[in-house]
């Protein structure tokens, strides 16, 4: 019997545009409800230049430029998870467009552990109350008249949520597409087994659900790609596919992620991500900075 908390309407067939990142290889995603001008931005990009220091905001001006284009009305920008390889571009499009800012209610372990990683003082609320919703299993939300609703998936992360919206669902880091497998489990707080029972809450799903992926890196060079369904990932998926058990996925998982390097981004997403979004509050002499921890990753 699935575990899955309300009936997936496939009757209500939301209008997703895709906007892809090359430089993160990240998806975003502009959420329309078919019935009216309300729409959600899930997984938002801001641009960085590490090795340069600088921030900029063509990834998440693109988005704002289509919602302003077709006359949208943004009421949600949803984070999946505390991404480790991209910075959120959401205050920043929040500033322009309005909305309110989610992401699952673990934040809070997120932010225990990476405040302490980053010594961050006692000013650092690490309570969520930088986002406007904490998202809880089953919590469901309004995108115009389509109902959303939230299921807790985590393993890559212990934050990670799933955002289903009619006959589609945004996975965020929990799975590729058929060929890419799963995400790693190796950041503190993931782990390989609950990301097996996460994915398996996923393809409970009606096999007619559109998935939509956070990422892609178009393995052995095909085209980019970030949609699939659930009974694709079910048939074909490379560390997940039907009949693969718990103990095969996490033999498989935990090899492959002792091979994997730390992503090249992690730093500076982490402390700005972990914190709604936004820039560090200004230094002494009015300028920001980001701290390298050192030996702590």
């Amino acid at each position: 019997m699935s575990d899955i908390p309300h009936t997936v309407d496939l009757s209500v067939k939301p209008e997703v545009t895709a906007f892809f990142d090359p430089a993160t290889n990240t998806v975003s995603y502009v959420v329309k409800d078919p019935t009216s001008k309300a729409c959600a931005v899930i997984d938002s990009v801001m641009d960085i230049d590490y090795a340069a220091g600088r921030i900029a905001y063509q990834s998440a001006d693109k988005i704002i430029d289509f919602i302003t284009k077709h006359g949208l009305k943004l009421e949600w920008l949803i984070e999946t998870h505390v991404h480790a390889d991209h910075l959120s571009g959401a205050p920043y499009i929040q500033s322009r467009l309005g909305g309110k800012i989610g992401i699952g209610e673990k934040i809070t372990v997120v932010q225990e552990t990476f405040g302490k990683i980053f010594n961050e003082g006692t000013e650092f609320q690490r309570d969520g109350s930088q986002f406007d919703r904490l998202f809880k299993d089953g919590d469901t939300y309004q995108i115009g008249a389509m109902k959303a609703f939230a299921l807790y998936t985590p393993g890559h992360t212990p934050a990670c949520m799933t955002h289903v919206i009619g006959d589609a669902a945004f996975v965020g880091d929990t799975l590729f597409m058929p060929d890419g497998g799963s995400a790693r489990a190796d950041f503190p707080g993931g782990n390989a087994r609950d990301l097996y029972r996460s994915i398996h809450r996923i393809l409970s799903l009606p096999n007619e659900t559109r998935l939509f992926m956070c990422h892609d890196y178009g393995p052995n060079g095909r085209e980019i790609r970030w949609e699939t369904t659930v009974a694709e990932q079910h048939a074909h998926n490379i560390h997940v596919h039907d009949g693969i058990t718990e103990d095969e996925f996490v033999a498989t998982r935990e090899a492959r992620d002792k091979t994997l390097q730390m992503p090249k981004l992690i730093i500076p997403s982490l402390q700005i991500n972990m914190k709604g979004g936004k820039l560090p509050a200004p230094d002494a002499d009015g300028k920001q900075y980001l701290k390298v921890p050192i030996n702590l990753l």
